[in-house]
């Protein structure tokens, strides 16, 4: 660990009313996160998106000694950090135009926030038995089925927690996104099951030790949920709250949304039916919806291996998909899921068990090509 970096990394996004788009537009110009506390005034002003306020704000840089207390936190805690131009960092979040600076993580070792399988499960604080009894089967049966994802959730009451604890009762890895840093948990009756995904999972936020606990930070939070899976799961929800918000915010990245229909006279379904409605949400029931639309295969004892050659024994879906490559040499996984017609979640995931099979490559820059036929 680079202390020194890591101070500057953590400071920049200190900076009062910064953002993390704006950050990102400063290390850029600047040619580095050091860089940026080096101008002047005058030099920064010339950035687009940074007036003289901000400037000033950087140039007095009264957040470096923060920062560097921050240093001192994660150090003493064993917190691991990811700089969002590093190698480690999320995929899935780097992807976002507004992914955090700096994710602060504490959790199991090996956790994989890269693994081919990871969804949100979010809701109301109001669960309702109906809501409980389907979001504890949903994570019971993937898991049953073989799947084993990620879970991330929020560590908020109600449909957040339950999915947390049916994770844990199951033998899935979760993952606690928090609107505050992690010298703390909120609400402090979640301590225990805090301290249980910590054993079995992760805690993550982008908010540094002793942020204030401001509602504000709950729904900035929501990002990272959104972002960290291929599909966010809204088990039950009003007409108004934060799991529609981290709904469009998942749209938004061009992630799948899956919603649980239910009575029309119920308040907390009253939301999730209106984005099935609106073609917000895909409609979902059970297991086998989510595999369906995600394109999760049945894992099996002996797994079929594909060989680069043997192209007629691949499935239909990735028949099409090597069809693109082959006609055309290498595609970004954007213009593939247009020329397929299939959802970006879907094509990863065929992407990804094509790569394990030898059949295809992954390039920098998320660019596809077929492996060569020796």
């Amino acid at each position: 660990m680079d202390k020194e970096l890591l101070k500057y990394q953590i400071a920049i996004d200190m900076i009062p009313k910064i953002g993390s788009v704006n950050a990102k537009k400063l290390i850029a110009y600047c040619g580095g996160v050091e860089a940026v506390f080096m101008q002047t005034p005058r030099a920064l002003t010339k950035i687009p998106g940074i007036g003289k306020v901000l400037a000033n704000e950087i140039v007095n840089q009264k957040v470096l000694d923060r920062a560097e207390r921050e240093v001192e936190f994660i150090v003493k805690h064993n917190i691991r950090t990811y700089f969002y131009l590093d190698s480690d960092y999320p995929n899935r979040l780097k992807q976002c135009e507004d992914c955090p600076i700096v994710l602060f993580l504490k959790g199991v070792p090996d956790i994989d926030l890269n693994q081919q399988k990871i969804i949100s499960i979010v809701g109301t604080r109001n669960i309702t038995d109906y809501g409980r009894d389907v979001c504890e089967t949903l994570i019971a049966d993937l898991s049953a089925r073989g799947h084993k994802p990620i879970v991330v959730s929020g560590l908020a009451y109600g449909v957040d927690v339950c999915a947390h604890r049916a994770a844990l009762k199951n033998g899935l890895l979760t993952v606690a996104a928090l609107g505050h840093g992690l010298n703390t948990i909120y609400p402090q009756s979640h301590r225990s099951v805090a301290r249980e995904i910590n054993a079995h999972g992760a805690l993550v936020t982008d908010f540094p030790s002793e942020s204030t606990i401001d509602p504000k930070n709950f729904i900035k939070r929501n990002r990272i949920i959104a972002g960290l899976s291929d599909a966010t799961i809204i088990i039950e929800s009003a007409e108004e709250g934060g799991s529609l918000i981290t709904a469009d915010i998942a749209i938004s990245y061009n992630r799948e949304v899956f919603a649980l229909p239910g009575q029309v006279t119920q308040k907390y379904s009253r939301g999730c039916n209106m984005l099935i409605k609106q073609n917000k949400a895909a409609l979902i029931e059970s297991a086998s919806d989510i595999e369906f639309q995600l394109g999760w295969e049945l894992p099996t004892a002996n797994p079929r291996v594909v060989q680069p050659t043997l192209f007629h024994s691949l499935s239909d879906d990735e028949k099409t998909i090597v069809d693109v490559l082959r006609e055309n040499g290498s595609e970004v996984i954007d213009v593939i899921c247009m020329k397929t017609r299939m959802p970006v979640a879907k094509v990863s995931s065929i992407l990804l068990n094509l790569e394990f099979s030898g059949v295809v490559k992954c390039k920098p820059g998320k660019v596809f090509t077929l492996s060569s036929v020796k």
